[in-house]
């Protein structure tokens, strides 16, 4: 009876799961591709909370002062979250550049020294536009222009653009490539059917006069995070014709995977944990939903192998459409990131993602976990 049930029910959520699969690939597929018409006109203030990235500090700010773009316009400001390596110096040394350093002198433990961090930054910034990325990123010459002229051509308040894994050395890293660029292509689809979800910081950027008109990240300021995503749901409730993703090659934010088990699932985990407090709960159903796919057919799975055989055709079918619908939406992705050989992996992830969706459904949720060498509930 309990076999049944569960084929019962995966073929209804497997039914769901390709359809909003679908769903989301007609999404991507309503993003024209971006082409910037003139020069930027906006002001900008980019904005990098760095800590311990003594290894990656200089070359982020080594591509960011060399964008094409009018350095009149261009203000940096890098806060330093407590780094105990030369991060601080680094940055100071790049004071004659223009770049401005300011550092965090919180006294009392916090849930989220990012989101402090970046409020810190934007209280000192005079640009118009904030753009926030990471200090361990790189870009291209015309990234800053091509996000602007977006913002500038589209009216927009918010705007998400790419981010891609590059300079993979190892299979695991590969895996990730292919999983990050499911991750981003679903946060342009809900853009796309004006239906925002997800985001990354690495590649944001919003107007400062918006940001305090949503009250920054009060309200969200106790999560560990939820920097990008949490106050794209804020400017969502309000603005959500004045949301757009940037879809362009010469956007996209380039990073590294994560080299460890241990450290993409602490990656993961931190990202999985603001999920339950989206003001949109249709979000959170939809996340539900495709947890619990995963649930059955993990379920369907283990009860072919160690208790029914006749599970294996139900597992089967379900697995294989699954592979088929990420199939369909992945293609494009990779195309546009110039990774198509990253899809020989898909049927390998897919398995494995089932595990993956599982585990980080449950611990995403529960427990503490180590983030930059924090303790992080």
């Amino acid at each position: 009876m309990a076999t049944q049930l569960i084929s019962i029910a995966l073929g209804i959520s497997t039914g769901i799961y390709v359809m909003l699969v679908c769903y989301m690939r007609a999404g991507w597929s309503m993003l024209p591709v971006f082409a910037r018409k003139s020069r930027p006109r906006t002001k900008v203030s980019v904005l990098i909370a760095a800590r311990n990235e003594e290894a990656n500090i200089a070359r982020t700010l080594e591509d960011i002062l060399g964008q094409d773009f009018p350095r009149e316009l261009l203000e940096i400001i890098v806060v330093d979250d407590h780094s105990t390596d030369n991060t601080s110096a680094i940055v100071q040394s790049y004071a004659a550049q223009g770049v401005k350093s300011l550092k965090l002198n919180e006294s009392q433990p916090l849930n989220s020294y990012k989101k402090k961090a970046i409020a810190k930054a934007i209280e000192e910034a005079t640009g118009e536009l904030m753009v926030t990325t990471d200090a361990d990123c790189r870009m291209g010459r015309e990234w800053l222009s091509t996000v602007v002229s977006y913002a500038e051509q589209n009216g927009s308040f918010l705007v998400s653009a790419p981010v891609v894994y590059s300079q993979q050395r190892s299979f695991f890293e590969e895996l990730q490539t292919l999983e990050f660029l499911y991750l981003i292509g679903l946060g342009a689809a809900g853009i796309g059917t004006r239906n925002p979800s997800t985001c990354n910081g690495a590649n944001l950027a919003y107007r400062r006069d918006v940001f305090y008109e949503m009250g920054g990240f009060n309200g969200i300021d106790h999560l560990a995070s939820g920097d990008d995503e949490l106050f794209l749901h804020k400017v969502a409730g309000k603005y959500p014709d004045r949301i757009g993703f940037c879809k362009s090659r010469e956007a996209i934010v380039y990073t590294d995977a994560k080299k460890t088990l241990r450290g993409f699932i602490n990656q993961r985990r931190r990202w999985a944990s603001k999920s339950t407090h989206y003001r949109n709960k249709g979000i959170v159903a939809l996340g539900v939903t495709i947890w619990l796919f995963n649930v059955l057919l993990l379920s369907a799975g283990l009860m072919a192998l160690v208790y029914d055989v006749g599970q294996w055709p139900v597992f089967a079918v379900a697995a294989s459409l699954k592979l088929l619908v990420e199939l369909f939406f992945l293609y494009p992705l990779c195309q546009f990131a110039q990774r198509r050989d990253l899809l020989a992996y898909l049927p390998i992830l897919t398995v494995l993602h089932i595990i993956y969706m599982v585990y980080i459904g449950i611990a995403g949720n529960m427990g503490k976990y180590q983030w930059k060498g924090r303790r992080v509930s």
